[in-house]
C-alpha cells in the first residue's frame, strides 16, 4: 500500500527563544529536523515526504532537504495558518489536487486516488523510531487509524472554577503523540470540512468527521521538543542511540 508521510514544521521557537525555529537548530551537529527526516526516510523505501515549513524558512528546508541521498523522495510545500491548514496543505500536494496549498475552507479534496497510509508527524519530534512508525502502518492497515499514546506518570487534577480542583485517575489518562497514521480515505474525509478551533490534532479532526480512532502505544523518548531543556535532553538521547 502506498505510503505518505506529511510532516509539519512550521513553528517559530517562540518558547524556545531562539531567533531560528527550533527545527532548524543544531542537535549533535545536525539540524533538530534531520533527524526526523532521516528516520521516516529509513522506515519504509516506498515511503514519499511532504515537508510542511513557513515560506519564510523555504529555501533552508531546501538546503536540508539536498543532503539525503534520497531527496527525491521529499517534496516541499508552506504551512498555512493554523495546524489544520498546514496539514491540508499537505494532504492536497499528496493528492496532486493543486501545486501547492489549498486556497481556503471549504475547498475540499479529491477523494478518487487509491487506498494508501497517510502518517501526519510533528517535525520535532525527532526521536521517533522507525518501530513505531512501522507498527503504526500496520495498524492503521488493519483497523483505519494508529495514534500513538503513552500513560500519565503525574498525578492529575481538573481546576473547576474559582481555583477548586478535584484528583483525577491518571490510568485513564493517555498523552498523545505522532506519527498519527490513517487510512486515506478516513483522513482526506475528515479534511474535507471547515476549520473549527477544537481541532488540535489531526484524531480530533477525524472524530469530529465521525469516525472512530484507535490507539496504539507510543515511545516515552518521543518527545516533542519546545523548551531548551527538551534539546538538552534529546542531545542526551541522540548521543545514546549513536552507541
Amino acid at each position: 500500500m502506498k505510503k505518505y508521510a506529511i510532516i509539519v514544521a512550521g513553528g517559530a521557537g517562540v518558547r524556545m527563544g531562539t531567533a531560528v525555529p527550533k527545527q532548524f537548530l543544531p542537535l549533535n551537529g545536525r539540524p533538530v529536523l534531520w533527524y526526523t527526516l532521516d528516520t521516516f526516510l529509513g522506515a519504509f523505501p516506498d515511503l514519499e515526504i511532504i515537508l510542511v515549513v513557513p515560506m519564510v524558512h523555504l529555501e533552508t528546508a531546501r538546503v536540508l532537504v539536498g543532503g539525503f541521498a534520497d531527496a527525491g523522495r521529499v517534496r516541499l510545500v508552506t504551512g498555512g495558518n493554523t495546524r489544520f491548514h498546514s496539514v491540508r496543505n499537505g494532504l492536497a500536494l499528496v493528492m496532486g489536487n493543486v501545486q501547492g496549498p489549498m486556497p481556503g475552507d471549504g475547498q475540499g479534496l479529491m477523494l478518487t486516488q487509491e487506498a494508501s497510509i497517510i502518517f501526519v508527524h510533528d517535525g520535532v519530534r525527532c526521536l521517533v523510531s522507525r518501530e513505531l512508525i512501522q507498527r503504526c502502518y500496520e495498524q492503521a492497515v488493519r483497523l483505519g487509524s494508529a495514534i500513538p499514546v503513552i500513560g500519565c506518570r503525574d498525578s492529575v487534577r481538573l481546576v473547576g472554577e474559582e481555583g477548586s480542583s478535584k484528583p483525577i485517575d491518571r490510568d485513564r489518562i493517555k498523552l498523545v503523540q505522532t506519527p498519527q497514521t490513517f487510512r486515506s480515505d478516513i483522513l482526506l474525509e475528515a479534511y474535507t470540512m471547515d476549520h473549527q478551533e477544537a481541532f488540535t490534532d489531526e484524531a480530533t479532526v477525524v472524530e469530529v468527521a465521525g469516525h472512530a480512532v484507535h490507539l496504539i502505544e507510543g515511545e516515552v523518548n518521543n518527545i516533542k521538543i519546545t523548551t531548551p531543556a527538551d534539546m538538552a535532553v534529546a542531545g542526551q538521547l541522540v548521543m545514546e542511540r549513536a552507541g
